[in-house]
């Protein structure tokens, strides 16, 4: 398995910032209320943060430490793929909850602050989200084998002769 690609996190987040200022434009142009996320959802991502390295927590000490034997490795797999949905996550909600952020202080009308707050907590939660799935994917990660070298290697060419 691959690990997360930054790219591909800044694209989501490019893509949730995206669809969060079309969410809020599309709904102010139609006469109703701008969206203001639910005080809960910032507390659940950091709750989903929690649960990574919790989880990835154990194959991190198994793969450091040999002697406290081998671990599942559906349960390894489990797990890293559970970081790396939570990266997916997490980079989405940022960039939703930004989207929405910069769309209501784009505004020529001040927002209430009680918004401002409950979309300033989504955007760090979901950064925290992203920051502790990625270090949770790389306990998933298992170290380079001195033989797993690639064939154009130089180092490897250098043990032939």
């Amino acid at each position: 398995m691959k690990r997360t690609s930054p790219l591909v996190l800044i694209l989501l987040a490019l893509a949730g910032g995206g669809i969060g200022y079309l969410i809020d434009h599309l709904l102010t142009a139609s006469g109703r209320a701008t969206f203001s996320p639910s005080g809960f959802l910032p507390l659940l991502l950091l709750l989903l943060a929690t649960a990574c390295l919790v989880l990835a927590w154990p194959v991190r000490r198994s793969l450091r430490d040999p002697s406290r034997g081998r671990i599942d490795p559906f349960r390894a797999m489990r797990a890293a793929t559970f970081a790396r949905a939570s990266s997916l996550l997490g980079a989405i909600m940022a960039g939703f909850g930004s989207g929405l952020l910069v769309f209501l202080l784009s505004r020529p009308v001040a927002p209430q602050v009680g918004s401002v707050v409950a979309m300033t907590a989504l955007v760090a939660s979901a950064l925290v989200l992203a920051g502790a799935a990625l270090v949770a994917e790389q306990f998933c990660t298992l170290p380079k084998e001195p033989d797993d070298r690639q064939p154009d290697d130089p180092a490897a060419g250098a043990d032939r002769s």
